[in-house]
């Protein structure tokens, strides 16, 4: 690269704080004062209304309304009722907590409306240590998300989310074996550290990965799931018809064998 070719850009990072470890929800209280709100909207699902309460109850005064509508892929009228509620009540910021549902209203209502937004994150499961390494690693993966685009993987589990209302972490487990495998030509050295870091890979990534759904039992099909049969065609149009970065190129027949083989559950292979 000549002089000429030479770059110049600013770069400002994402304004976040993130208050990580156990017993951090008592402190929830200091954390909405510290973003300046005074009075703040709760939200959850209807199915975790009742961690809602106890997050309101903690907040006190300060939780003036509570909206426990959200749902899966953020529904744009579920968004529009939302603001609604908090417009009318009045309020200076947005607790969400829950899962991606709640936090994903959440987004939406503070891109909407300007509003600082607090998110408490939830993870299932009965061992205190497997929570607190899955909830550091989803973190990880959140800041990595955060720094830069999506490519194949996230974005192909949005437009087959959004196009057949699928559920979301499960759609993420069927086909993040298949988008590595049809990446993993042009992500050599990726490939090789992901290989390093699961048992029984043998130098392959996807036979490591394909090891690893074993022994949990992650078979999951994009058919168990709901997805019918002339979806495969449909979300291939869909993915290929407003390309994005991808380490390797959108090919529409590639990517359609790649959710031919989620749909039918088959494992991951390098032929794609």
């Amino acid at each position: 690269m000549d002089d000429e070719q030479l770059a110049t850009f600013d770069y400002v990072g994402a304004p976040y704080r993130v208050t990580f470890g156990k017993g951090t929800l008592t402190q929830l209280p200091s954390l909405v004062s510290k973003l300046g709100a005074k009075a703040v909207m709760v939200l959850s699902t209807p199915e975790q209304a009742e961690l809602a309460q106890r997050v309101e109850d903690l907040l006190g005064d300060t939780a003036v309304s509570k909206f426990t509508g959200a749902a899966m892929h953020t529904p744009t009228q579920v968004t529009e009722k939302a603001v609604a509620q908090a417009m009318l009540a009045g309020v200076d910021g947005i607790v969400s907590v829950g899962g991606g549902s709640t936090i994903g209203l959440g987004k939406a209502i503070s891109i909407r409306t300007g509003l600082p937004h607090l998110c408490v994150p939830t993870t299932g499961g009965i061992s205190e240590s497997a929570r607190y390494k899955a909830l550091y690693g989803a973190w990880l993966c959140g800041i990595c998300l955060g720094a830069v685009d999506m490519a194949l993987h996230h974005k192909l589990c949005h437009t087959l989310g959004g196009s057949f209302n699928l559920p979301h972490a499960e759609t993420h487990v069927s086909m993040l074996p298949h988008a590595l495998a049809y990446n993993a030509p042009n992500t050599p050295l990726a490939m090789a550290a992901l290989a390093g870091a699961l048992p029984g890979s043998e130098g392959d990534a996807v036979r490591g990965i394909n090891a690893l759904y074993d022994r949990l039992g992650l078979s999951v099909s994009l058919e168990s799931l709901g997805m019918p049969e002339d979806g495969i065609s449909k979300a291939a149009d869909i993915a290929t018809s407003n390309p994005y970065q991808n380490p390797r190129p959108l090919e529409r027949d590639g990517l359609r064998e790649l959710i031919r083989r989620a749909w039918h559950g088959e494992q991951a292979s390098l032929d794609i």
